[in-house]
């Protein structure tokens, strides 16, 4: 009878959430009541002033983030900061939808784009520790769609491609993704496409060839890779609104539109279909949780061993962003959906990510675990300089101005006209 209460209770928790909201729509397979998920009650959350501690100065990036908020580039906005390896701050700003003017929330559901690909790194480094995968294995062993210039997929190995050394020129397909043509044909006519290298030698960034992890790992878990992730990483840790999936996110019943400016735009499935390269949704509050668990956080889910194969460079990269921002950092590499880089003597880590109307961005202090996620959704690229801001305030450091909002042109009519200098890959 007690377990029947704490289930109730805990069911009454995810309805005032909006979780059952997101299940209910062709999210997981599993049946809610099958499943031990953590609750975290809405007063647990560092979401007042009253409640952020720490050595951030949270009162001043709480208010640069509101004025932020207020350009007409953006909609809405979801920020969590974890200091020392503690949630210790949550807001949210803006709208969701600015044709109904819904608030965002900690609730309010925002894609991953690019940010996905961190939870295929660490499948694939999970899977590779259970001796299911051997990273160094060629990817053409796994019997894949993928087929590369003359017949690389031979000797590519599945952890070369998960660090985007496959060759190809960068995003090589994405147009034709957009254009709705399918994955998996996409990738066997990369046969064809052309080299920005040897295969194996240089890291070029993709989407279509990416997602051939989807395929080998799925098989490696003998599940679907969506709901292997899920399976292995998101509901042990609690991750309840987080999944794959168009449906899922659009059948939510709190989830940010797409904007460009004042204009809402349509949803595009594309990089959905490439589910290992950009398929993740999720709330702010569990997009934080996977940053905690990439801090190593949750050993019991993910080991220091799983985070060190999935973590450690593997390849140097040109330097991230753009303008001011990509002067800032240098040092840059990739493992396997991982970046690493140095800002201003510090190591980072994390991904960012890009696709229409949707932005996320996860970057951390290893050293310190301290770091910061961000969810909005427009396509203005001028927030991803949120998490050098709140790293800067923690160091104790003069204001850099990264969120200076005074530099900017107007913006008449909302066009994002500041969106190129710090805009990553898309997917």
């Amino acid at each position: 009878m007690k377990r029947v209460f704490v289930f109730l209770a805990a069911a009454a928790a995810l309805v005032a959430a909006g979780w059952f909201g997101v299940r209910a729509f062709g999210g997981s397979s599993h049946p809610l009541a099958s499943v031990a998920i953590p609750i975290k009650a809405p007063e647990e959350l560092p979401d007042t002033p009253g409640k952020w501690r720490g050595r951030i100065d949270y009162r001043a990036l709480d208010s640069q983030l509101s004025a932020l908020a207020q350009r007409p580039e953006m909609a809405g906005l979801a920020v969590a900061v974890v200091e020392n390896g503690k949630l210790s701050f949550v807001r949210t700003y803006g709208v969701a939808d600015k044709a109904t003017g819904a608030p965002v929330t900690p609730h309010t559901l925002f894609r991953w784009a690019s940010v996905s690909k961190t939870a295929t790194g660490a499948m694939a480094a999970a899977l590779a520790s259970d001796g299911a995968v051997d990273l160094d294995r060629p990817v053409a062993d796994w019997r894949t769609s993928l087929r590369l210039p003359g017949g690389a997929e031979a000797h590519v190995t599945v952890a070369e491609l998960l660090s985007q050394r496959t060759g190809l020129t960068k995003n090589a397909y994405d147009e034709k993704l957009e254009e709705g043509q399918d994955p998996a044909l996409l990738r066997a006519s990369l046969s064809t496409a052309p080299l920005q290298c040897e295969p194996g030698t240089c890291h070029t960034y993709q989407n279509v060839a990416f997602d051939t992890a989807n395929e080998i790992l799925g098989k490696a878990a003998n599940k679907a890779f969506p709901d292997a992730v899920e399976d292995r990483f998101f509901l042990p840790l609690g991750m309840v609104s987080a999944g794959y999936g168009m449906k899922r996110l659009t059948g939510a019943s709190d989830w940010a539109r797409p904007h460009n400016g004042a204009h809402v735009r349509p949803v595009k499935e594309a990089y959905w279909r490439v589910p290992a390269a950009a398929g993740v949704e999720s709330d702010i509050v569990d997009f934080a949780t996977w940053m905690q668990a990439m801090m190593g956080s949750r050993p019991d889910v993910l080991p220091p061993a799983v985070l060190q194969i999935a973590h450690h460079p593997r390849v140097g990269t040109a330097r991230l962003y753009g303008g001011a921002l990509r002067q800032a950092i240098s040092d840059a590499s990739y493992g396997m959906g991982w970046r690493n880089f140095t800002y201003d003597g510090l190591r980072l880590e994390g991904h960012s990510g890009a696709v229409a109307g949707y932005r996320a961005t996860m970057i951390f202090e290893p050293a310190t675990r301290t770091g910061v996620v961000a969810l909005w959704n427009s396509d203005w690229g001028f927030p991803f300089r949120i998490p050098f801001a709140a790293i800067d305030s923690y160091h104790g450091r003069a204001d850099a101005g990264w969120l200076d909002l005074s530099k900017l042109p107007p913006a008449p009519g909302g066009t994002a006209r500041t969106a190129a200098a710090v805009r990553p890959p898309i997917g």
